[in-house]
């Protein structure tokens, strides 16, 4: 995974004289910090607490998330324990906002988040699915239950869905935080769907940077998988956006190039069918996406068709 690097923020000297190094550290784009030693079979020993860490400390094995307003403190030790390093002290980042599971209310005036929620987990329980649609006002407002009054293509979804026993979880204005909000609070409880169509993050595209997105979508596989483990998922590249070629679209391009390595692993496929909404010249034309956002009913046709193969293979596997 690729690191992002920050320079020390504390260091604090031991009272002992250091023998070995000190431990370095590095964060991942998720907010998670590494530490690691120069010195060959040296252990590392940290911890949360305003002490600091003695051979007693927990053994550092893989990275971790600081909490919210504390510190870490590493020491490395000789596999003996009878040398150690100066003190380590790293101050955590904090976790980006797609990762901070959030409710979310954001056209409170017509549109009642919490409503659709408790509908949605009342449904669960009186009608099991086999295909999950999750993600944000693009999947909401194609059809299905929760029946919304601004659904854009509830033909085609009855055309090709009805049958199949599906609900959509689809919530309009959803981020990746809300998502996982979600994920955790029900809304797959209880249930065992062959498959889980998800796409999520162009709500975010506007305030948080790739790698930020990306991993609050490698977030929500990883709760899917969880919760879901016979589920297939199948991940679909966020679709393009706006009249034509611009900014946003490099920006959703280089998210899904992020997420596609995601496809093999817990039962993740990854799909990108963004071009089927697009002209020769690049450009989508309002009868395909009348705000350049979300399909009209052609718009979903070109959807359904375009994913039709793949989903009927996950749901024969």
């Amino acid at each position: 995974m690729k690191t992002m690097r920050f320079p020390a923020l504390l260091f604090i000297a031991a009272t002992l004289a250091a023998e070995i190094p000190s431990p370095t550290f590095a964060f991942l784009p998720d907010g998670r910090v590494t530490l690691a030693s120069p010195t060959p079979g040296a252990v590392i020993r940290y911890t949360f607490e305003d002490k600091d860490p003695d051979k007693s400390a927990g053994v550092y094995l893989a990275p971790v998330f600081i909490p919210a307003g504390r510190t870490i403190r590493a020491r490395a030790f000789t596999p003996d324990n009878n040398d150690q390093s100066l003190l380590t002290v790293v101050a955590g980042p904090g976790a980006p906002s797609t990762l901070v599971e959030v409710t979310q209310n954001r056209d409170w005036r017509n549109y009642d988040w919490a409503a659709r929620h408790h509908s949605i987990l009342q449904r669960l329980k009186s009608h099991p699915p086999q295909i999950v649609f999750l993600g944000d006002s693009i999947t909401h407002f194609w059809g299905g239950f929760p029946a919304d009054a601004r659904l854009r293509g509830p033909e085609v979804w009855d055309k090709y869905y009805a049958a199949r026993n599906p609900i959509n979880i689809g919530y309009g204005w959803d981020r990746t935080e809300n998502v996982l909000w979600r994920l955790r609070h029900g809304e797959v409880d209880g249930i065992n769907p062959k498959v889980v169509v998800a796409m999520i993050g162009t709500n975010n595209a506007g305030i948080n940077t790739v790698d930020e997105i990306a991993v609050g979508v490698s977030a929500i596989c990883d709760e899917l998988h969880l919760r879901l483990p016979n589920a297939k998922i199948l991940l679909l590249g966020i679709f393009p956006r706006g009249p034509k070629p611009d900014a946003m679209r490099d920006k959703v391009a280089a998210i899904n190039s992020r997420i596609a390595v995601l496809s093999g692993k817990n039962n993740i496929t990854f799909l990108d069918i963004g071009k089927v909404f697009l002209e020769p010249d690049g450009t989508i034309s309002k009868e395909i996406m009348n705000d350049y956002l979300h399909p009209t009913a052609a718009g979903y046709e070109r959807w359904a068709a375009a994913m039709e193969p793949t989903l009927t293979r996950l749901l024969a596997e």
